[in-house]
């Protein structure tokens, strides 16, 4: 019966982090949507149908033969933006992780070998198939093809500036090459005994969370720019991220700790680059304005 504990995990932690995220979203939408439309919030009504109106024209005049030649003005310069924030963001993600290679090579068997111990001795032969399905959400072809796929499907659908989403997600896939494969090749830690070629950090890990983030946040950012449906963004993004931990670690693809490491490690890649598209956009300023 031991045995389905860790079948139960999977389940579990994914109905965690649905309720967390159901909770935090309900209590965005409470503090942003105003209880009634009395002469307090007309204003701000007004104000929101305005920056639509506005919106609008701005995209109807970018789409002129004016507008299209301010447009590309801007794109030399948004690229210098996005390069110069998604390189510096990839050089202190290395150093970070680059640190932390050396004591964890050194202590870190500490913990992964009872961690692995007890995940090997917990396995139940039918739910390490299912596993298997779902672990390759994050193999490296898959996550290549859903980018190729989000970067054509958002140049398309970007009102204005369709050159950002494909843009970013080239930016993510050249520093997360680089960096990772300087990180192999720098820190040399050996996988589990069933994986003995696992990397330090999960590659896995770090591309759910780089690649499928950063795609779901320009999903967010184009159709709806919530706060809720922010929060709806990072809880489903994090879900993503459990459920690829969960499946590296029951088919003993990685140590627990490089598991974890490539979480955050691909937080920190992602991080840089969505400042670098709120910039560019605007929706930082615009943030701030809000806010004040």
């Amino acid at each position: 019966m031991r045995r389905y504990l860790l079948v139960a995990l999977l389940p579990t932690g994914l109905s965690v982090i649905a309720a967390a995220t159901a909770l935090a979203a309900r209590r965005a939408s409470a503090t942003r949507v105003p209880v009634a439309a009395g002469p307090t919030a007309l204003p701000d009504i007004a104000e929101e149908l305005g920056r639509g109106v506005l919106k609008s024209a701005v995209a109807a005049i970018d789409r002129k033969p004016g507008g299209v030649t301010s447009a590309k003005s801007e794109i030399l310069p948004g690229l210098v933006r996005l390069g110069a924030l998604t390189g510096v963001g990839g050089l202190v993600a290395y150093n970070i992780m680059a640190k932390l290679g050396p004591p964890i090579v050194k202590h870190g068997l500490a913990i992964d070998e009872p961690v692995f111990k007890w995940t090997e001795s917990h396995k139940v032969d039918w739910w390490t198939k299912d596993v298997a399905r779902f672990n390759s959400i994050g193999n490296t072809w898959s996550t290549w093809g859903a980018v190729a796929s989000a970067a054509a499907c958002l140049s398309i659908s970007w009102h204005r500036q369709r050159w950002l989403p494909p843009s970013a997600l080239g930016a993510a896939i050249l520093v997360d090459y680089l960096s990772t494969h300087r990180l192999h090749r720098t820190i040399k830690r050996p996988g589990p005994p069933t994986s003995p070629e696992g990397t330090y950090p999960s590659g896995g890990t770090d591309r759910v969370v780089l690649f499928y983030g950063l795609i779901a946040y320009l999903l967010w950012a184009e159709f709806d720019g919530s706060h809720p449906g922010r929060v709806w963004t990072v809880g489903g993004v994090s879900g993503l991220a459990f459920l690829t931990a969960y499946c590296r670690q029951y088919l003993g693809e990685h140590w627990f700790i490089d598991i974890v490491c490539g979480v955050v490690y691909g937080g920190m890649l992602l991080a840089p680059i969505v400042v670098a598209v709120e910039q560019i956009t605007g929706r930082a300023n615009r943030s701030v304005t809000a806010s004040a």
